[in-house]
């Protein structure tokens, strides 16, 4: 199976900017309250390494709710999933992958950017780590 060309059937990548920022939101302030909870854990002592440590959390949670059902919490609540572009399902190599690259795009700012504005013109919505691992995002009315 492929993914629906977005010439023909453009309903399937309408509005994913958009929902891409708000699930990106969702799914900052989600890493955010399990940082906290790690920091917790860790007796406060995650606070000299805070960056890092929310760094891990989210790479982590990323590429388990990605490789576990194709989408993060933000993603379920905006209505998108993430597929390769042959349509199959992430597999758990990609979603780490996919997640290592989305934290290693925030800290080279420009990157980030460029990706931004890949979404923005694609055809598939397709930021620079979508691109790069041959994958995009797309409504989940999209057949699996």
């Amino acid at each position: 199976m492929t993914l629906p060309d977005p010439v023909l059937l453009p309903e399937f990548y309408r509005d994913v900017p958009i929902k891409r920022a708000l699930a990106w939101a969702v799914d900052l302030v989600v890493t955010l309250a399990l940082t906290l909870v790690g920091l917790v854990f860790t007796l406060f002592i995650g606070a000299f390494f805070f960056p890092v440590l929310f760094a891990a959390i989210s790479i982590a949670y990323r590429t388990v709710m990605l490789a576990k059902y194709g989408a993060t919490l933000g993603m379920m609540l905006t209505a998108l999933k993430w597929r390769h572009m042959d349509g199959r399902a992430p597999d758990p190599t990609a979603a780490l992958a996919y997640s290592g690259m989305h934290a290693a795009l925030w800290t080279v700012f420009p990157l980030q950017i460029a990706s931004i504005a890949m979404i923005l013109i694609s055809p598939y919505r397709q930021g620079l780590h979508d691109y790069l691992l041959n994958t995009t995002m797309l409504h989940t009315m999209a057949p699996d």
